[in-house]
């Protein structure tokens, strides 16, 4: 029996006229059907609209927003929401590829988990070149694409907030009422992902799914090649982001493991020489030290 869970895939799109097409094309390709596209142009430069409109004309139930003016990833997501009509959602950039059982495979983790609260399902991404070419993998796999090392899932919050990389967000469905719930992405933040899977581990269970869901496009401009330049922008949210997960710490065990991705933040700091934001996530480090006392 065909599912009939409605499911909502929001694309976000900036200067991505050559990945655009593929990246909707992905999304119409899946093996569940029951899919509301919305796609977001967040005023791009180039060709994207046009590229987008190609699909629109075609796919008439195809939801286009076109900011007027440049938001941002995290406000536009934000602001498409309110045109969500799925019980779950995938947040997917404008250059990656969904794999065609993505959503499927998403959809039964949710309906045969074991885990009750269950708010978020995530799984490994194949990286490839701006040219479509394989590169690597999110998480390193075996010989049968089953990644090499165990990930976690159940109550990870100790896991998040440590300096390890434990969620691939481009590979994750929501539940929306979960979501909105907690009041979805912070849109003062400069990248929305990091403070939502702390504020959402925090009370609530995460499943990992060890599956290739999704190709994942490493350009020049992906927030992964820019995070760790000099005073970029997102240093800041990510000191922002630790600020709030010390106020939601419950124990000395999860100020220990806060205390470690703080010094990371700090080392970090000081080679990207924005010594402001170093004394910033030093105090920051010295208020978790009382608490680990």
């Amino acid at each position: 029996m065909q599912d009939t869970t409605l499911v909502t895939v929001i694309c976000s799109c900036f200067n991505h006229q050559e990945f655009v097409g593929k990246s909707i094309q992905s999304v119409l390709n899946q093996t569940h059907k029951k899919v509301q596209i919305i796609v977001v142009d967040d005023n791009s430069t180039d060709n994207s609209v046009e590229e987008i409109e190609k699909y629109v004309i075609q796919n008439p139930e195809i939801i286009f927003i076109k900011n007027k003016t440049n938001l941002g990833i995290t406000k536009s997501v934000t602001n498409a929401m309110r045109y969500v009509k799925g019980d779950y959602f995938i947040d997917l950039a404008a250059d990656d590829v969904l794999q065609p059982n993505c959503i499927e495979i998403q959809l039964n983790t949710f309906k045969n988990s074991h885990y009750k609260n269950l708010a978020l399902v995530y799984g490994n991404a194949e990286l490839i070149t701006e040219d479509g070419n394989h590169s690597s993998y999110y998480f390193d796999v075996d010989e049968d694409l089953k990644t090499k090392t165990k990930r976690p899932s159940g109550n990870i919050y100790s896991n998040v907030i440590s300096s390890e990389t434990i969620i691939c967000s481009v590979s994750s469905m929501y539940k929306k009422e979960i979501f909105d719930k907690l009041n979805g992405y912070d849109t003062t933040l400069s990248y929305e992902d990091f403070d939502f899977w702390i504020r959402v581990s925090r009370d609530y269970n995460i499943e990992f799914i060890d599956e290739i869901l999704i190709k994942k496009r490493i350009t020049t401009n992906s927030l992964q090649t820019t995070l760790y330049t000099k005073k970029n922008k997102n240093s800041y949210s990510t000191y922002i982001i630790l600020r709030k997960a010390y106020k939601l710490n419950k124990n000395k065990n999860e100020h220990t493991i806060l205390t470690k991705r703080v010094n990371f933040e700090i080392l970090n700091s000081y080679r990207t020489g924005n010594y402001v934001l170093m004394l910033k996530n030093m105090y920051l480090r010295f208020q978790i030290g009382l608490k680990s006392i």
